[in-house]
Order: C-alpha cells, then structure tokens, then sequence
C-alpha cells in the first residue's frame, strides 16, 4: 500500500493488481491525494483530472465515488479551472445513463405547509434512522421559520407565530399523514387513528424544534409550550385517545415531550419555575374535578365527561413534575417550601381523582418527591395514613391512599436515612383493618381488600428487619385467605355471585402478590420453619388456577381480568419459590401453562415483547435500531410491540408502583395483564421444565425429547419473523450445550450446513448462518479445523450474495463470531477474511446499513484475533494492519451512525494492539466530532474510546483535541456542539468552547447532560484517568473547571437568598448572555467536581511537598513563572468547599464538608511566612465557621450533620486556631450537638429510622473524642517542652507559655462538658461491645436496645458504630488515665453541670441503680470493658479494618496501661499471655510501622505491669522473712509455651528483629541469600522498631527467677549482640546508629542487672557473660568493623559486668590489645572515642579492673601526646584528640597512689608546656594551635596549684620550659589587655569575651 502514496495513480502497480486489490490500492490513493491536495498541483493538474474521471466510468464502490468527488471539487478550487466545464458534462452524461428516474422526487418544495405535509408522509411506515432525520428536518425547518426575518426576495417563505408553528406540529401529532388542509371521512366520523410512526416522528420533531431554539426560549415560552403539549392528550382532541391503547402512546409521547425538553434544556433554577408551572396545570385541572365531584349524584359524578378528559392530561403533568423533583433531588427543597405553589397539596389534592390512572400516578409522584427529599417520607406517609383512616368510606380515598402508601414504602429503599421503624406496625395495623372491614360495605369491598394487600406487598420490601416483627399475623392472613381444603373450594364454586368472585379473586391475587414480595425481600427470613408455614395454602392456590377457566364460564366474562391477574400473580409467585415446595403441583401446573402459551391470538404480540430478552444481545444487532438501547426508547418500543399493545403503564398492574424500576426507565411500565401472563409463564415454565427434565426423558426417551425439540426449533429458525429466527438460532446452540454430547453438537452443525447448502430462500439463510455461529457460542469455541474451514468456506460464499443484503448482514455477523471463537485457528484464514471485508466495504451500497454493521464486526473480531502480531515489521503484517487500518477509514466515512462506532471501537483495538501504528491526532478528532452524535451507541463507542485513549496518553489526547480547532480557526467547528440525548431523547445544543475550556470541559458538559448511567460512568472515568495524568501540570485550568462548575451553582443559590425573585420572570426575561462555560451544572455534575477537587489534593500530596509549602512554592514560582502549587490556590479550594457545603443539595454538600476536611487536614500545619508562628488556615476560619454553620441547623439531615461533626473536630484538633475566643466560634457547634445527644434517642425527631439518632449521636461523641485526645497530647506535649526548656533561654520559655496556654485552653474548653462526656462514651462503648457479641449471644441483649440504639434498628445502627468506637475508645481509656481510675460519687458534680447527663448501666444514678457497686467493682468493669473491646478488635481485625481504628485502639491500651491500678490487673494474671499472644499475631498481619511501634509499647508496658507484679511480691516475702522463688522459671527455669509471659515476651521480639534482620535466624545464617558480616542499612522505622525490641529484651530479666533468667539470657544476648554486630556502621555524623545505641544500652541494662549477682544464678551468669564478650571481641576481627562500636560494648562490659566476669587474664589481654590497636588508628574520631572510653575505664572503682588497663595503655598514651609536639594539630577533630589524651592523663593523675602521682605529673606538665605559644608565634598560630595554647595554659593554671613541689622542682631543673611558660603567661595577660580596651569602647559587643577573661 505505500506504493499508493504518490501524487498521480501508479498506473504501472495498479495494472499488476488482481481485482480486489485494486479497489484497495485505488481507496489509499484516494485518501493519500486528499491528504496532499492542498499543494500545489498545476503541473500534473491534467493527468490527475484523467485518472480521477475515469476512476468514474470504472463504476466504483460509493466510498471510492465520496472521495473521488471531494478530490475533484478540492483539485478545481485551488488549481487551475480550464476542463471544469468538461469534467462536468462527463458526470452528466454518467448521470443520465444510469436508468434512475427523478419521478418520485417533489418538483418544488413550495411553501412551508407542503414540507410539513411531506414529512408527515415521509414518517408513515418509516424506520428509526428515517424518522430521526426527517424530525430533525422538520424540527429545524419549523425552528427556522419561527426565528428567522424575512428578506424581499422570500415570497414563499414566510415567518410564521409560535402558535402556528404549534398548530401544524400538533395537527400531525392528532391526524397524521392525512394532512391538515382536510381530512378524511374516516377520521371525520371518528373510525381511524393516527399511525404509531407518524405520531413518533412527530414527537421527535417537537423535542428537535425546542432543542433548536434552546433553554432560553422554552425559559421564556414555557407556559404556551406546555399548554400545547398537555392539550394534545385533552378531551379537546377525543380522537387521539379514543382507546386505552391509543391513551397510552400518546401520553408516553407527551412524557417525551416534556422529560426531553424541560429535564434536558432547562437548569436547575428553571426547573423549578417549569415545576411550579405544571403545579398551576394541576389545580386549574382539580377545580374542574372538584366541582364535578361535588355532585350529589354519584352516576353523574363518576361519568362527568370534564373529570375523565382530564386524566390523561393529569398523569402526563403528575409524571413529568415527579421527574422533575425527582432529578432536582433535595435542591427542591424550597420548590416544595414554598406555601404559594403548594407542591404538596396539588398531588395529594388528585389522589382522590375517578381515574385509577390519575391516583396511580399521583403515588407515583409523591414517591419521586420521597426519593428526591428523604426528609418528606415519613411527613407522606403520616398523612396518607391518617387520610387513609379517615376516608375508609371513599372507594377513590382508599385506593389512592393506599396507591400513595405503598410507593412511599418502595420509596424508602432508595433514602438511606429510612423510616421511623413504627411506621411499619401502623401500615400493619391499617392493612389488617381494612381487610377486616372488606365484606362490611360491598360498594368498597374491592377497594378495600386491594388496598389491604397492597399495603402488605409494599411492606415486605422494608426488609427483614421490619417484617420479621408482623411475620406471624402476615402468615395467619395468608393461611385464612385460601381454602383449607379441594372440599371447601368446591363449596365456594357453588355459592356467590360474579362480585363475590371479583372480591375473592382480588384478594388472592393481592396474598400472593404479597408472599411473592416477601419471599423477594426477606429471603433472610425463609427459614425451614417460615418456609413450612407458607405452604399449606398453595395446593389450593393451584386448584383454584385448575378451576378459573370454569368460575369464569359459569359467572361470565367479568372475572376474566380478575382471574387474569390472579394467574400471573400465582405464576409470579411459584417462579420465586424453591421448587421442591410445590413438586405435587408440577403436573397441574404445566398444563395450565402450556394452555398459556399456546393460545393463538397472543403468539404474535408475545413474540415482540418476550424475545428480546431471550436472545443474545450481540445478536439484536441485526434486527435494527430499534431494539438496539437508543435515547428514544421510551416512544420507539410501541412499535416493537403488537398493533394491539401500545406499552405497558402503571394501571395494568398497581402493585408494580412499590417495585424498583427497570434500567432506562422513569416510571414503572408493565404489560396489560394477558401479555403479563404469557411474559409470567414463560419464565416459571424454565423453573419448572429444568427440574423434570430427568422425569420427561424417562417417560419419553431422550431421542423423541431431542427429535420433538428440534423440530420445534426447526420450524422458528424458518419463520418469516427475524426476531423469531435469532431466538431459535439461540435457543439451537443451548440445547446443544445441555445435551453436551459431540455427536450431537455435530450433528446439528450438518443439519445447517446441508440446509444452507441446498435453500435458496433469504429465510432460510440467515437463520442457519446464525444458528452456526451460535452453536460454536456455546460450545467454548471451534476445535477442528475441518469444522472451521467448512464454516468459513459457507460463510464467505453467503456474505457475498449481493442478491440480498439480510444474508449478507447475517452471514457475515455469524462469520464474526466464528472468528472470536475460533482463535488461533483461524490464522490461516485472516487474509482472506480481511479481503473479503474490505472488498464488500468498498463496494456494497451504503444504504445496506446492516450488512456495513456486520463487517465492521468482522473487523473487530479479526484484530482481536490478530492482537500484538500487529505491532511487528514484517512486510505480511505490516499489510494486514494497513489494510485494518483501510476498513477503520472506509467505515468512518460511512453515513450510518452505528457503522461509525464500529470504526471507532476498531480503531479502539487497533490503538490498544499497536498504537504507533494509529494516527492520534485523526482519531481525537473523529472523537470530538461524534461526541455530538444524536446515537447513543456511537457516543457511548467515542467515550469509551477516550477513555482508553487517555489512560496512556492523556495529555495528547487532550492537546490533538484544542489543536483541531487551531486548525479550523473560528469558524463554526471551532464550538463543538455538545449535541446530546438526555433520557428519553433530545438534542442538547449547548456551546462549549473547547478552546477556552478543553477536552476536560467538553466531557463535563457532555455529564452534565448525559442520563445513560453506563455512558456517565465511562465520562467520569475518563475524566479521572485525565486528572490523574494532568492536574498537577495543569493545576490552575483543573481548578477553574471545577471552580466554574461549582460557582455557576452558587451564583444561583446566592441569587434566591439574597432576593425572591419572580418565577413569571424566570421563564419571560431575558437571561443573562454573557459566555459562562456551565450554566446552571446538576447537582451529580456539582458532586462530581468536588470529588476532582479531593482527587486534585491527593495528586499534589504525591507530587511533592511543594504544593503544601508556600515559602517554598513562591521561590519555585519567582524561579520559572509556569510553575504551579496547590498551595498558591487555597483561596479558591476554601471557596469551592465553601459553595458546596451550603448547597440546597444534601449531597453536594457531603462533598463539600468532604472537601473542607481534606483541606483542613492538609494544610493544617503550612505556616504562614508573613506572619511567623501563625499557619496559613489561620486567615479563613470565618469561611470554616460559615461552612459548617449550616449543617446543625435543626432541619438539617442526620448525615450532614455528622459529617459536619467531623470537619468540626479535625478543625479545633489541627491547632490552626489557639486563641480560645476564636475556638468558641466553631466548638460552640459541637456543644449544640451534645445538647441534642443528652436529650436521649427517646427525644429525637420522628423523621427518619432511628438508626440515623445513632449514627448523629455516635458522630458527635467521636467529635469530641478527637478533640479530647488532641488537647491531653498537647497537654503532655507542653508538659514535655516544659521540662526540656527549664534549660533554654528565655525566648523559649515564652515560646513555652504560648504553647502551654494554647493547650491548656484547648483543654479548658473540653474540661466544662468532661463530667458529661465520660458517660457518655462510656455508654457507647458498652453498647458497642453489646453488638460485637457472637450471634449466638443474641438473645442476651437487651429486648429494649442500647443507650444509643433501638432492638429494632440494631443491624442498621451496628456500621455507625463500627465507624466511632476507636477513638471514642481512646478517649474514654484517657480520660480514666487522667483520673487515675479514681471513682468519685456519681451524683456528684451532677448539679454543677449545666446540661442534664443521661444515665448508663455502668454508671446509673443511686435512686435508680439496683445495687450500689463499689469504687473496685466500678474500676474493674470499666477496665474490662475497654480491655475487651481491644482484645476482641486486635484478635482478628478484618482486612479492611482501618488503620487508624488499630493505632487508637492501641494507644488506648498504653493509655489503660499508663497508670498503676490497671498494670496490677494483668501483672500477675494470664491475661498479659493472651495479650501479648494477640499482639504478636497482629505484628504477624500488619505490616504498618506505626502499628508495629504502637504494639511494642503496649508490650513494654505489659512486661512493666510483670516487673511491678514481681517486685510486689518479693517485698512482701521479704516483710514475713520467707524467701520463695519468683518470677517465671521458679527453681527449675523452664518456661510453658503458651502460659510464659517470658516466652510470650521472646516470641514477639524476635518476630520483630528476624522481619528487619533476617541475619539473626540461626536458620537463615547458612544461605546465600544471607551474608554474615554484611551491614544492613536499615530504614529509620525499622531501626525505631528495633530499638524497641531491645528495650523490652533487656527488662526481661526482671520477672525471671534466677533460673529462669538463665534458661532466656542465652537468647536475649544472642539477640542484643546479634543487631550490635549486624547495625555497627562507621556513623557519618559522629553519632552511634540508633539501633547500636540501644544494643549498648540494652547491654548494660542486662550487666548491670541484680540477677548477675544473684547467689543462685551468679556463676552461670558470669560464664554466659564471658561467651558474650568473646564474641564481641571476636566481631573485631571482621572486616569492615566499627571500631567504636566494638571499644563501646568491650567498656560497657568491663565497667558494668562483675570482675569476676572481664579480669580473666586471657579476656582482659585481648580488650586490652582491641584497645591499643585502636589508639594507632588514623581516624580522629576513633581516636577520640578510645581515649573517652580509657577515661571511664582508668576511673573504675575497682582496682583489679582498672589497673591492668592503666598499666598497659597509659604509657602508649604518653608516647603519643609527646609526639603531638612535633606534628602541631590542623583541625578541631585533631585537637580534640589531644584534649581528651590530656583529660585521661589528668584523671589518672588525680586517681592514682601517692607514690606515683609526681612520677605522672612530671610527665604531665612537659607535655602541657610544649603546647604553649610565645608572644610572636600566638599573633600567626592557626586556630587549633591557639586554641591548644589556652587549653594546655588552663590545665597548667590548674595543676600547678595543685601540685606546687613537683611544678616548682621541674621549671627549677628546666630553665627553658620555664622561659616558655612565663613567656605564653605574658601573652596572654596582653591579650587580655587589649580585648578589654576593645570591651571598654563597645561594651555591648564583648560580653562573652569578658566572661572568658574573668574565667581566666
């Protein structure tokens, strides 16, 4: 194909072609010219004109002829036009060839009515591309003439009024195609209706007209619109709803209307004033029916001709406002608050209207209201109730009310704050007295036996929770309403009349509707013993369906709907139960459904409406758009149906209005009751016929089974009906799959090859072309070769039958799925395939859409299968992809909106399977194009792609997107119209300048219109796949999105509270036309961009500290203005979580204070650099305190309010506010909520379940536990600094006392309510440990609930405490340490408190309590309490435990285990074993440092609470003078695994040191993966975590006996020396490791421990401790060693071990020569660390130690400083050497015997002096020789004195040192002189000086 790529045609190539290879290389030419023409081209202009027109007379495919065409047109407008004329008379003559004649054409589209007229014509037996083409057509045409100004020139085109263009719209609406100039005499007498197409089409037209002109005009024209639209289903027009049938479409039509243009064209604010409009409609329509009802006459009043006009205009207003309300969610609130239009009151006012459509749809509105406004349940449903029992005398009251009651009951499913839970007892009650009352009045009884069962059916969907409560007085109705026996329903039949049976039909029905409901929504409650109670009464239920054909032929046809109903119901019922309950009823039951299925006059319709959902979705493909998910769905599926059957709607069936809604629908639709029965039957026919198959096949054989089928099959896979066809073709393949035999399989794939070879007939052809590929479908794909080319030798015979294109589109689509099925195995067949699809591409007429549909399927299919072969070299592959490549374009070029998106979803696994093989920047831009597409296949095919696209290449994406429309500059392309089909369909015409706002906004407009859920989830996607890649680099245009989006918001809600504005005005002004990129975004689209906001923060968290540093960010920005920073943005994220907190929205405001929590959270602790020791928060705590304000306003719903709570105390907890004033602002918020917790849950409102009380009350107590535990921490914090600063200067203590008070304040504020708090939290944590029992437990809890829970809300209310009990936990377990478990009176304090407190279990008050308990009894259930809950938590934290919940439940153990009186509960007592063991495991589960750490504390304590426990004891046998043994190992040193706390203790310890020292298992030493003597680096938590494993080792000790301790100290040195030897690195900074330092300490810790001097234990000790020391010595001979760290341990044993254990001769020769090769060490540093560890050696008390060392190293020292004199020091670290020489020579001067302390001062002071400097040599001395000069002159000031004798005799026998000394002592004495001269003059400046001179 590169060939292809050349100016002119490659005549030469092309002539070597075979024929379908020159199409190809043609179609490349073609596109490569196109790419290239804009050249210039004059040159070679001739020859190209010669190529392309005779391309012409080749007779190319219609993709080649597009093209040539385009080529020619772009060739004569930018080259020369000299041969246009003849290029044109050549396509004439071409033209006038062809034999097509222009007949049918109309001459002149004359005057606006003949276009009308013709569209009308044209929708008449249309299909749905047709009808949406002429729609928009007309819709436009219409849109035009309205707006457009009339020139001279336009006789014939005139402007015509709104109420004309209504006129004409509405004539085809009611009269169709006849026209409006007359009409026919049919429809003047009233006989003929308007076709179901015509009146689609027009509807569409109608919604295109409004979308044309806008949001703005309908604003402004909205009550003339609606009054039309509501007109056309008036009695004004009687003819168009002269049937029920025809009633039904043309409200469905309405509906369309409305939710297409009001929910799709209007923002939020002029929703509103639409809803407030059709409110108006609705009462205008009550008083018509008021006044009708008010007719004494109840024959006149039911039949009055204005109250049944009405109805269907009153279901099409009721359903469009619950739509509305319904979409607006809660920010409708102040729609239905506002008493002037009386929201409310109009729907409730209908709900007694005659028509059971209009009461129906009531309900159903109120529902939408519910669902919108959770608040307004449980207000609807008290006052339906209370209407209900009031009115029980009105037929129209009781079946409206009841209507009303059980849509609020399917409501609440959907309002996750829920109901009252009494509300289900009182349904209960008025369900049970009206069934009662049924047979008291015959005029109601009806009405009354419905309703009662239809109250009860609705209940059930409450979910057990609630029903389980009216369970068994729901079982003894459904026991009563049945016969008990075939003999009493013989009785029945002969007694009563045909009302009787009416009744008693209704109210069966209504029982199984109800055990249907209940077996549907509280399968929890189907056990064994419910499941025996339901049955008794269905072998009498079955009898009674024996017996209906009979009753109904003995009362006549009256019964035949209730026996209908009753039928389906029962089929419904037994479709749901397991079917071993009615296993004797199979027989009857099977009759009865075949006599179902198998009546004649209901196969046709039950075919259209039962088959879809039998066939596999990919093959629906074929049958057309129409059973396709399109946005016109809601209208288009009547035509699917029967001619019969205009769709289902909610009065055919009432009990579906509690019912959850099917996908894509508004409102529930079922069939009227005979297609119901038929769509009932079929399904409990499957559940029956699968569990007596075995049963059949015995009785019949398989073989007359298999044959009886098959034939049956046989017959719908040649039926006439293609719907019909691809059910059998999959009903083919499944009975091959339940056979499961080969032969079988086979056998039926000859079957269809022998009929496809030998039928001629289109019928059928495709369908056994489909039954083959359906066949391999299901039978896991194709594994014979000979299978597969005989599949596909068929198949590409078939798919090139241009006779008909059916076969064409069939086989090719069967060829398709042969080709996924096939695999590898098809590789063989890829270029022949690939072929044979682009041939047909190029060649087959674009009109034959499906055929096109079915190759691009192909397609696909082959580059799945080809996969990444694609992205290779070779010239083989490098064709297949060119040519994929080809297909993908000659697609995309295709009209056909469906056939584009298979170009996409080509070009999808082309990118994903080779994307440098795809042109990027092309494809973005089909993308961008088709996001407008009026297909919502093809745009859900765009979104998916991009979605795609942009995981790997988002930033890309996004600029090919702005730079298509650099390309195209400002013309009309450059505003992508965000052309979308909002549910049910419409097209939305909002500009969106992609330019200014990008891709990213475009995407966001497209959600913000956009109601298919799968499409809005691929849009967020894709846009958070674009976030993720680009917002840290695009930070301020990700944050202006957002920002736009919540402000346009804003701005309204700003405007409603500021002013009320006139809703007239809202609809007839003016709006605003200044350019906002989102007018007016839905409340999901708000949500949406504050979620992005919270997603935006956490990228920047990752991105870098930068974002949350403004001093750095600032630096960064000076350097490169391009940079960006988050934190340079906080004003707007304050002002977007500020806007969405107070929204109208309830969930727009969850975002926000979600929001608002993640901000406060992060940028709590930036510190503001203008205004030092303040933070950057600080400036904006009015907009915190504004935010949060509104969220505990008394109206405000439980959920906020809680999460309010939470922004609440993270607010007072960051610090970011100290000043206690300034905390009061926002702590006074969670003192109003505290109010409200003491009430009790007794005092809480009746609004919600009371599981919402719970989660309010929980979420306050965990607020005020967060602030609690933050102010003790700050308290101790300041507590700490307290101490370190007594020995800092002054500016710290005042740093100090700001800190302090700021704490103390903090805590000051929790202080008042402390006293109420306690109890508080107390109270829920016992309630919490209540509901962590065992289930086995259940029946111990208490009947009444908790503190803070209800019995009945149990299970709802267990999350909200799972969610607080953590850090309510800490803070109780806190509160306890600071009071040091003291227990006052509880009366005590009560009445100082300003706020009453409500009483717990654990802590009652006297009057009430039934035994008084002592302060101990007190202390002990409080510990055990909170000890419990721990232990339980940590035994086995679930996986998605959240690991703040572990850390405080931790930090509540250290606080338990802080004080002494809870350590004494567990140091002696098991418990600490089964602590420890539980901790141990957690460490083994949790990989978290700081869980690990926080473990290890509570262990340290725990091992504390031992030693206390052990020491106590001790002291005691002491005092009564018996000495037995204790501690763990007792006499014998064993230790019991599982028992020893010891061992316990080791466990854990070593798990922690082998996890980050794999080195120290014994096991692991010998593999390679291991290398002894190589350092680990450990990181800075594993080296924390190590260290505090060192700790607790060497406190073990401690509660060891003496033998016991010897039994462990082998292990615990192993361990210590162990991390010493495996962590000892030379320390960079002069500092030991942390880990080396805890060795050492631990170390000591064992030396010096009391049990190395125990008379028992004493000698084992001292040789343990000896191997010890050999192996540190040992350590020394390693390569790599740190000196230091080896000298360190080697005098941390020699001075706190015994002697007995490191003055044997051979160990002490051996650290005496570690010591001496150490002092020849060349680093200062190492030299320096020696001679500080000789220092503490030479002063050790004990003479046998250190003299040894003093004897053997003190002349090595000597000889080294008087070396010094030669080689003077250079830098400090040599200096320091020499000091500290000095210093151990001084101290061993001053320890050592008379005898020979002059012998070692003599020594001494030559040395000191040959430091000394005279006058000249100190003026040019370095600064180490100076600073030696005033050392050495500072320790002989000091020595002389002491030793004057041997001084004076050495300066006597030494007349130059003396010389020296007086001459340095002069020159100091003049340097003094002068520094105080200089001090004299500027005594400001020399004051440390002057103190140095006074030392001196």
């Amino acid at each position: 194909m590169e060939l292809a790529h050349s100016l002119l045609l490659n005549e030469e190539e092309y002539n070597q072609l075979g024929e379908y290879q020159k199409s190809e290389f043609i179609f490349e030419w073609l596109r490569f010219l196109e790419k290239l023409l804009p050249a210039d081209i004059r040159e070679n202009q001739k020859k190209l004109v010669e190529q392309l027109t005779s391309l012409l007379n080749n007779a190319p495919g219609p993709p080649t002829r597009r093209l040539v065409a385009k080529n020619l047109a772009v060739l004569y407008s930018t080259g020369d036009t000299f041969s246009v004329y003849q290029t044109i008379e050549k396509c004439n003559e071409l033209i006038r060839s062809k034999d097509d004649s222009l007949s049918y054409l109309p001459t002149k589209l004359t005057d606006l009515d003949s276009v009308v007229t013709l569209c009308f014509k044209s929708f008449e037996g249309s299909n749905y591309d047709v009808r949406l083409a002429v729609s928009k057509l007309l819709g436009t045409i219409l849109a035009r003439a309205l707006t457009s100004k009339q020139t001279p020139g336009e006789h014939n085109f005139r402007r015509i009024s709104l109420e004309e263009v209504m006129e004409l719209l509405g004539t085809g609406f009611l009269r169709g195609s006849s026209g409006f100039l007359r009409a026919s005499g049919d429809m003047l007498k009233g006989t003929s209706s308007v076709s179901r197409d015509v009146r689609v089409g027009v509807t569409q037209a109608y919604v295109v007209f409004a979308s044309t002109l806008g949001g703005q005009w309908l604003e402004r024209n909205f009550s003339a619109f609606l009054s039309h639209i509501l007109d056309l289903v008036s009695q004004s027009h009687p003819k168009a709803i002269q049937s029920q049938m025809d009633a039904i479409g043309c409200r469905r039509c309405v509906s369309f209307i409305l939710r297409a243009t009001v929910g799709g064209l209007l923002g939020e604010k002029a929703q509103i004033a639409a809803a407030k409009e059709i409110c108006q409609a609705i009462w205008k329509l009550k008083k018509v029916v008021d006044a009708a009802m008010s007719d004494s006459n109840l024959e006149t009043r039911i039949m009055t001709a204005d109250v049944t006009a009405s109805q269907h205009v009153l279901v099409c207003a009721l359903q469009e406002l619950g739509s509305l309300i319904h979409g607006l969610g809660t920010t409708a609130a102040p729609l239905l608050q506002d008493s002037s239009t009386g929201v409310l009151e109009a729907v409730i006012s209908v709900i007694l209207h005659p028509s059971i459509s209009v009461r129906l749809t009531a309900a159903w509105c109120l529902r939408c209201i519910a669902v919108a406004l959770p608040s307004y349940v449980s207000l609807l449903l008290d006052r339906c109730i209370e209407r209900l029992s009031a009115l029980k005398s009105s037929p129209e009251a009781v079946t409206g009310y009841s209507f009303a009651v059980a849509a609020l009951l399917g409501a609440v499913k959907h309002c996750p704050l829920g109901i009252p839970h009494g509300k289900g007892k009182v349904i209960m009650t008025v369900a049970e007295e009206l069934l009662c009352s049924a047979s008291q009045n015959s005029r109601i009884s009806v009405q009354r036996t419905q309703a009662g069962w239809l109250l009860i059916a609705a209940l059930m969907t409450l979910g057990p929770a609630v029903v389980q409560h009216h369970l068994p007085r729901m079982l003894l109705l459904w026991k009563c309403v049945f016969p008990l026996s075939p003999k009493d329903l013989e009785t029945e039949k002969t007694r009563g009349d045909s009302f009787t049976w009416q009744v008693t039909l209704e109210g069966r029905a209504g029982a199984l509707c109800a055990i249907k409901s209940f077996v549907s929504h509280c399968a929890g409650l189907l056990t064994d013993e419910v499941v025996q109670r339901l049955l008794p009464p269905l072998p009498s239920a079955v009898d009674l369906l024996t017996q209906l054909s009979s009753i109904c032929k003995s009362y006549g046809n009256s019964l035949k709907t209730s026996s209908t109903v009753y039928r389906h119901k029962l089929y419904e019922l037994l479709a749901v139960l397991p079917p071993k309950t009615y296993e004797g009823s199979f027989c009857a039951v099977l009759k009865e459904l075949v006599a179902d299925l198998t009546i004649p006059d209901s196969q046709i319709d039950a075919s259209t409406f039962l088959l879809p959902s039998l066939c596999h979705e990919d093959d629906l493909l074929l049958l057309g758009p129409l059973l396709q998910e399109t946005d016109h769905r809601f209208i288009e599926e009547q035509l699917i149906l029967g001619n019969s059957v205009a769709g289902g709607s909610l009065e055919y069936d009432p009990y579906s209005i509690y019912e959850q809604v099917a996908k894509r629908d508004s409102i529930p639709k079922p069939l009227p009751p005979v297609l119901s029965v038929v769509s009932a039957a079929t399904r409990l026919f499957g559940v029956i016929f699968s569990h007596i198959g075995n049963e059949i096949q015995l009785l019949l054989g398989p073989e007359e089974v298999k044959r009886s089928a098959l034939t049956l099959v046989m017959g719908a896979l040649e039926s006439n009906n293609p719907l019909l066809r691809c059910a059998a073709a999959e009903c083919w393949a499944r009975l091959a799959q339940v056979v499961s035999d080969s032969a079988f399989a086979a056998g039926l794939a000859q079957v269809s090859f022998d009929k496809l070879k030998s039928a001629r007939d289109v019928v059928s052809r495709t369908g056994h072309s489909l039954a083959l590929g359906c066949l391999y479908r299901y039978l896991g794909g194709i594994g014979s070769t000979q299978h597969l080319n005989a599949c596909v030798g068929i198949l590409y015979t078939l798919s090139q039958d241009s006779t008909s294109p059916d076969v064409q589109a069939w086989a090719l689509h069967s060829l398709s799925l042969i080709v996924d099925l096939a695999g590898p195995l098809y590789h063989v067949h890829v270029e022949p395939t690939l072929s044979l699809i682009l041939m047909l591409l190029l060649t087959v007429p674009p009109t034959y859409t499906e055929v096109h549909q079915s190759l691009g399927r192909c397609l696909n299919a082959l580059i799945t299968t080809l996969g990444p072969e694609l992205q290779g070299s070779s010239a083989t592959v490098s064709a297949l992809r060119t040519s994929c490549l080809l297909g993908c374009a000659v697609m995309q070029d295709n009209p056909d909106c469906l056939v584009q998106a298979q170009a996409i979803s080509c070009l999808q696994q082309l990118h994903m399977f080779a994307p440098r093989h795809v042109n990027l920047s092309s494809l973005v831009s089909c993308l961008c194009v088709n996001l407008c597409s009026s297909y919502l296949l093809l745009r859900r095919a765009v979104v998916a792609c991009l979605r795609q696209l942009v995981q790997r290449e988002a930033a890309e994406v996004s600029e090919y997107a702005v730079a298509l429309l650099r390309c195209y500059g400002d013309s009309s392309v450059v505003k992508f119209r965000v052309g979308l089909f909002y549910f049910p369909g419409t097209l939305f015409l909002v500009d969106i300048n992609i330019r200014e706002i990008g891709l990213e906004g475009a995407l966001l407009g497209l959600l913000d219109k956009e109601l298919d859920q799968r499409l809005c989830q691929d849009i967020k996607e894709t846009l958070s796949h674009m976030l993720t890649s680009m917002a840290v680099e695009k930070l301020s245009f990700w944050l202006k999105l957002c920002k736009d989006v919540l402000a346009a918001s804003a701005d309204t809600t700003q405007e409603e509270e500021t002013a009320k504005v006139d809703d007239a005005s809202i609809l007839t002004s003016e709006s605003d036309e200044r350019f906002h990129p989102f007018s007016n975004p839905r409340w999901s689209t708000r949500v949406f961009a504050a979620e992005c906001v919270c997603k935006i923060i956490n990228q920047c968290e990752n991105a870098g500290s930068a974002h949350f540093d403004i001093t750095l960010a600032q630096e960064r920005k000076q350097r490169d203005s391009r940079d960006d920073f988050l934190v340079l943005h906080l004003a707007d994220l304050i002002r977007m979580a500020f806007m969405a907190a107070t929204d109208h929205s309830d969930q727009l405001r969850l975002s926000g204070l979600q929001t608002l929590l993640i901000v406060v959270r992060k940028f709590a602790a930036v510190p503001e650099p203008e205004f030092p020791g303040h933070v950057i928060l600080e400036q904006y705590q009015a907009n915190v305190g504004a935010a949060l304000r509104p969220a505990f306003a008394p109206e405000t719903p439980p959920d906020v309010t809680a999460k309010a709570c939470q922004v609440c105390s993270a607010w007072i907890a960051s610090g970011v506010v100290s000043d206690p004033n300034d905390l009061r602002r926002v702590h006074q918020l969670l003192v109003s909520s505290l109010v409200k917790v003491q009430a009790g849950k007794e005092a809480q409102g009746q609004q919600y379940n009371e599981s919402t009380s719970t989660m309010e009350i929980l979420a306050v107590l965990k607020a005020w536990a967060e602030v609690y535990i933050v102010a003790v921490e700050k308290q101790k914090n300041a507590s700490d600094a307290q101490n370190h600063s007594l020995k800092n200067t002054k500016s710290v203590e005042e740093s100090y006392r700001d800190t302090s008070s700021s704490a103390s304040g903090l805590l000051d504020l929790v202080q008042a309510d402390l006293g109420t708090l306690s109890k508080l939290w107390l109270a829920a944590l016992q309630d919490f440990a209540l509901l962590i029992l065992p289930s086995e437990y259940a029946s111990q809890l208490p009947a009444e609930g908790g503190t803070f829970y209800t019995a009945e809300t149990i299970e709802n209310a267990r999350p909200h405490y799972y969610n607080s009990w953590a850090l309510i936990l800490y803070a109780t377990a806190l509160w306890l340490t600071t009071t040091g478990f003291i227990v006052v009176d509880p009366d005590e304090g009560v009445t100082n408190l300003s706020r009453p407190v409500t009483p717990t279990t654990m802590c009652q008050d006297s009057s009430t309590r039934p035994s008084v308990k002592s302060p101990e009894d007190v202390n002990t259930d409080r510990f055990h309490l909170i000890l419990g809950i721990s232990v339980e938590f940590l035994c086995s934290p679930r996986s998605d435990a959240a690991m703040e919940n572990i850390i405080a439940c931790l930090h509540a153990l250290q606080a338990l285990f802080d004080v002494p009186w809870p350590r004494s509960k567990i140091g002696g007592d098991q418990l600490g074993v089964e602590l420890l063991n539980v901790l141990h495991r957690l460490i083994l589960t949790r990989e978290s440092p700081d869980i690990q750490l926080a473990a290890l504390e509570v262990v340290r304590l725990i091992l504390f609470a031992a030693q206390e426990h052990v020491k106590e004891k001790r002291r005691s046998a002491e005092e009564k003078e018996t000495l037995p043994e204790f501690g763990e190992g007792k006499d014998t040193g064993g230790l019991v695994p599982g028992k020893s706390l010891v061992f316990a203790t080791l466990e854990l310890c070593v798990c922690i040191l082998v996890r980050q020292l794999p080195q120290l298992n014994p096991k692991l030493t010998c593999s390679p993966a291991v290398q002894s003597g190589k350092h680990l680096l450990l990181s800075e938590d594993g080296s924390r975590l190590v260290s505090a494993a060192l700790v607790i080792l060497s406190d073990v000790p401690a509660i060891c006996s003496p033998e016991g301790i010897v039994s462990v100290l082998p292990t615990i040195l192993y361990l210590i020396i162990g991390v010493l030897k495996e962590t000892a690195v030379k320390p960079q900074d002069g500092q030991l490791p942390l880990t080396v330092a805890a060795s050492l300490q631990a170390l000591k810790g064992l030396l010096s421990s009391p049990m190395a001097r125990a008379e028992k234990s004493r000698t084992a000790w001292t040789d343990l401790l000896r191997s010890a020391l050999v192996t540190v010595l040992d350590y020394g001979l390693q390569q790599q060693r740190d000196e230091v760290s080896l000298l360190t341990a080697i005098t941390v044993f020699i001075l706190s071990s015994s002697p007995e254990v490191t003055t044997i001769e051979c160990l002490q020769k051996h650290c005496i020569e570690k010591f001496k090769i150490t002092l020849d060490s060349k680093d200062p540093f190492v030299q320096c660390k020696c001679y500080q560890l000789l220092h503490s050696i030479f002063q050790h008390p004990n003479k046998t130690v250190s003299y040894p060392y003093i004897h053997s190293l003190a002349p090595s020292i000597v000889r080294k400083l008087l070396e010094t004199e030669k080689a003077k020091p250079e830098n400090a670290a040599e200096l320091q050497v020499i000091q500290e020489g000095i210093k151990v020579l001084t101290a061993l001067t001053a320890t050592a015997e008379e005898e020979h302390r002059a012998h070692l001062v003599a020594c001494l002071l030559p040395i000191l002096i040959s430091f000394l400097l005279d006058e000249n040599a100190l003026g040019s001395a370095t600064n180490a020789t100076k600073n030696l000069h005033e050392f050495a002159l500072q320790n002989l000031m000091q020595i002389g004195p002491q030793y004057s004798s041997v001084f004076k005799k050495l300066m006597s026998s030494s007349p130059t040192m003396k010389a020296r000394l007086e001459s340095a002592v002069k020159g100091n004495q003049e340097s003094i002189k002068v520094k105080t001269a200089k001090h004299a003059k500027n005594p400001g400046k020399s004051s440390s000086i002057q103190l140095k001179t006074n030392f001196l």
